[in-house]
């Protein structure tokens, strides 16, 4: 049943045994189409290794297992904006100094299981041989219509409109000033909480600047610059057929992969091998990427969570262009995809530091946990002064 209330309660999925008999059953009943020779990952998701990763899924993956490890984060959900919220909650463990509150924001394809792993490192850092002054009071909401979040049964919410929630969520939870980071969609989430909320976030942090946007005169662009939006334009036509089917059609995709496991993990490991540093094998376990797909799944998210696309494509031009005053930091990880030059960052953003970790990708709080922790820690030292609780 819908929340009636906005207290945070406690919260913990519990996966009926038919709902893993029926996705087993579907993984072995899987039609499997046909693929050139040697075409390898060249045409899309590598067929032969999808087989493989279905097979164990079907037969080896123990996803009640995964379930009770996740369970093991503190978990809630609370009414924000007339939708339940599903997120975790931790607090900083021994803190050796001025605690910051920091909100992390996941993309796509993924949920709160892109920040698992970093969890215990931000809030408990002499654990983890880092200094226990740098603990911070972690948040890590599932967006609407992702993971165990609510689904919006209207228009979908855009980035804009889920800053506003998370803004909403971080006052319910005792905080007025806060720090704010993501990537992907997340990163989007975060410039919009550092834009519309500049008095509430303390600094904001993002693992990338987004798909270039830029109403100016192309002749101020630097050559880097006008290199970059090459790129961009290059990837786009190259690997951004996924975006344009979300930003346009998204629900004629999602009857297919609602229905079918195999398909799902398809369009999800494709990108999870695409964007990673080092491919698939080099960044994640099998039993990881599973988690992520069948935590779609089972909540039934994949259309809903395309539908988000759509939503920020009808965000205004100038709504795109706005530049961040807010204190910004940039960690653009080696194996991400369209990285966009220094004075891009600048040119767009009150970028106060930029670093280029050698390892990672797009999915870096959870391919390098270690190494993104330690971003985080480096670049909100200086304003763990300026939060508060209300």
């Amino acid at each position: 049943m819908p929340e009636t209330q906005s207290t945070p309660e406690p919260f913990v999925s519990r996966t009926a045994p038919e709902a893993i008999d029926d996705l087993r059953t579907r993984l072995r009943m899987t039609r499997w189409p046909d693929a050139p020779e040697d075409v390898g990952w060249s045409l899309g998701t590598d067929l032969d290794r999808l087989r493989e990763l279905v097979a164990y899924w079907a037969d080896g993956f123990d996803w009640p297992a995964q379930e009770a490890a996740l369970a093991r984060l503190p978990r809630f959900r609370t009414l924000v904006g007339g939708l339940g919220i599903h997120f975790v909650h931790a607090r900083a463990v021994a803190p050796a100094g001025p605690v910051l509150p920091v909100v992390l924001s996941h993309g796509w394809p993924d949920s709160f299981w892109r920040y698992s792993k970093v969890v215990s490192l931000l809030t408990d850092p002499g654990a983890h041989g880092a200094d226990p002054a740098d603990a911070f009071d972690v948040v890590v909401p599932d967006m609407p219509g992702f993971g165990y979040s609510d689904r919006p049964t209207g228009r979908p919410l855009s980035s804009i409109a889920v800053a506003g929630l998370w803004a909403e969520l971080m006052r319910t939870l005792g905080y007025e000033r806060f720090g704010a980071a993501g990537g992907d969609l997340g990163s989007h989430v975060s410039r919009y909480l550092a834009l519309d909320h500049a008095d509430r976030v303390a600094a904001v942090h993002r693992t990338d600047g987004g798909l270039p946007v830029f109403a100016g005169d192309p002749a101020t662009l630097t050559r880097e610059e006008r290199a970059w939006f090459a790129e961009a334009a290059t990837w786009t036509a190259t690997e951004g057929a996924y975006g344009a089917i979300q930003r346009t059609k998204p629900q004629t995709v999602a009857a297919a992969l609602n229905d079918s496991p195999a398909g799902l993990a398809a369009w999800i490991v494709e990108k999870l091998h695409a964007w990673s540093d080092g491919g698939i094998d080099h960044a994640f376990t099998r039993d990881e990427v599973l988690t992520n797909i069948t935590i779609y799944w089972l909540t039934g998210t994949i259309g809903s969570s395309m539908r988000m696309y759509h939503a920020n494509s009808a965000i205004h031009a100038e709504q795109l262009t706005r530049r961040v005053e807010v204190p910004s930091g940039f960690s653009v990880f080696r194996g991400d995809v369209v990285r966009p030059p220094r004075a891009w960052l600048e040119r767009t953003a009150n970028a106060v530091r930029v670093t280029e970790p050698e390892r990672g990708g797009h999915f870096a709080p959870f391919e390098e946990p270690e190494l993104y922790a330690q971003e985080l820690r480096d670049f909100f030292r200086p304003y763990r002064g300026e939060s508060g609780a209300v």
